[in-house]
């Protein structure tokens, strides 16, 4: 049986909600070992004149202890 423990991330970019979520994987990585998924919990956007500024998302993402 696995230990699995599940922690929240906040992350931003000016590319897409798939590189934010590529960024937030990329930073959790740097000190948690093993990530096993990532769920996509909210997303969001900012807007300045008209158009999307910044991709934000609120993922969770889950990794085997060991």
């Amino acid at each position: 049986m696995a230990i699995l423990k599940v922690i929240e991330v906040l992350a931003n970019s000016s590319e897409s909600w798939e590189d934010a979520t590529q960024k937030a994987v990329t930073q959790a990585s740097k000190s948690v070992k093993n990530i096993r998924s990532v769920y996509v919990n909210e997303q969001s956007a900012t807007v300045k004149d008209g158009k999307v500024d910044d991709f934000r998302v609120n993922v969770k993402i889950t990794f085997e202890v060991k």
